[in-house]
């Protein structure tokens, strides 16, 4: 295991290119399974998920080769071998699984999925969607088993608004008989990404991206070329980043639209941004002012960019709110950043951040995937240095960061634990 040591406060500047979008790549690469013929996806991120879903493919027979962030993927030989356990128990979006085997082979074995632990995330929703499609879900030792006859559309309302269940039925539902309805539909950009694949493969999908989508099912879907679309978490990790420890940041390969709601709260707080059609600059910013955020689902503020968000505003004049209304656990980062001089405090959905302090270089660990992000910014912002540990969660979303982070200026690398540091972590 290694942990990741930052030299704080050193000025960053240049440009940083964003990659592919890994909440799209997680649900692409399970879509591929649904084809008939080789498909070919270009600009995935290469990060632990990618890989791990590499795996999961190979497993089930697919021949898959992923080179220089393109992935080649045959299903013709695929089956739909039962995957309990393993590589599926590490990776939350592994349930897309369910939905492309449920759609190519109308059953799928598939253990519980693993990720990052931010409470309950059911998937009571996908299972609603299933049967309404006509298969019949039970959870048995811990795997999710679902068979059918055969599926048919049918109209689904989604009781809460869910991006991974919208992907879900989709998956299950384009090769069903006859059209399915998915109404109170999410909206992300990632949805669309997904939609644009399928509907390439020969899939009919209407109103991705609206909250009612529909899908006239169809018998074969074929291969197809398709290049993912940014990753706009990514992206505003990197602007947060800007506005926190930059002088004078580009960066590139970003969907502009994707991050109005992040882009108007830097400038709310007197951070200056300017747009073109695939770049973003974000300038030095001088005399931050703190501001409430609230995170709800798209169009508004991304849980994903919560806790970095956190990390900046210990460095704004005044006391600011933030409210996540989508997971409830997503504050487990605040004890570290207070280990760092933060002035925050939780209070039931909310965090309560009072600035501007000068964090100072800490021990920290990161808990998730975004929690790592919001150490990393601290770390640049801080005197002196940091070392982050659960580097296993950052690696789940962001790709070559260390490189990244040192072209702009950063003074970061990697070190192998010591013995004695990984008896700590295992006590």
């Amino acid at each position: 295991m290694e942990k990741l040591k930052i030299v704080g406060g050193r000025p960053l500047k240049g440009t940083i290119k964003v990659d592919g979008a890994k909440n799209s790549a997680v649900a692409l690469v399970p879509a591929t399974i649904l084809a008939e013929s080789p498909v070919t996806i270009e600009g995935l991120p290469d990060i632990s998920d990618i890989h791990m879903l590499k795996g999961l493919l190979e497993e089930i027979g697919g021949e898959v080769t992923f080179k220089d962030g393109e992935m080649q993927v045959d299903p013709t030989n695929m089956i739909a071998m039962p995957l309990p356990n393993g590589r599926v128990k590490k990776l939350r979006a592994s349930y897309y699984l369910m939905g492309a085997m449920l759609g190519k082979f109308k059953k799928a074995v598939i253990g519980l999925p693993g990720g990052c632990h931010l409470g309950p995330r059911p998937i009571d929703q996908h299972i609603k969607g299933f049967e309404a499609l006509g298969a019949e879900v039970t959870n048995e030792q811990g795997a999710i088993y679902l068979r059918a006859k055969e599926l048919r559309g049918a109209r689904i309302y989604l009781d809460v608004v869910s991006v991974g269940a919208t992907i879900n039925i989709m998956l299950a539902a384009v090769k069903a008989k006859g059209r399915t309805v998915i109404e109170n539909a999410a909206k992300e950009p990632e949805i669309i990404d997904v939609a644009t694949l399928l509907n390439n493969m020969g899939a009919k999908i209407k109103g991705a991206g609206t909250d009612i989508i529909r899908i006239d099912g169809v018998e074969h879907l074929n291969g197809c070329r398709h290049t993912i679309i940014p990753d706009r978490i990514e992206a505003g990790t990197f602007m947060i980043l800007a506005a926190a420890a930059g002088d004078g940041i580009v960066i590139d390969n970003v969907i502009p639209l994707h991050l109005e709601s992040l882009t108007a709260k830097l400038r709310e707080m007197n951070v200056p941004i300017e747009m073109a059609d695939d770049k973003i600059f974000v300038g030095k910013a001088d005399q931050l002012k703190a501001v409430d955020i609230k995170t709800l689902v798209y169009p508004g503020f991304p849980t994903d960019l919560q806790q970095p968000f956190t990390s900046l505003l210990t460095k704004a004049e005044g006391s600011a709110i933030v409210t996540d209304t989508i997971y409830s656990a997503r504050f487990k980062h605040v004890d570290e950043l207070r280990r760092m001089n933060a002035n925050m405090k939780v209070e039931g959905r909310s965090a309560v951040i009072n600035g501007p302090v000068q964090l100072q270089g800490a021990k920290v660990k990161a808990s998730d995937l975004r929690a790592g992000a919001a150490l990393v910014i601290a770390g640049l912002m801080a005197e002196g240095i940091t070392e982050v540990t659960g580097l296993e969660h950052i690696d789940r979303g962001y790709s070559r960061l260390v490189e990244k982070l040192s072209d702009i200026g950063a003074e970061l690398w990697r070190e192998e634990l010591s013995e004695e540091e990984l008896e700590q972590i295992k006590s």
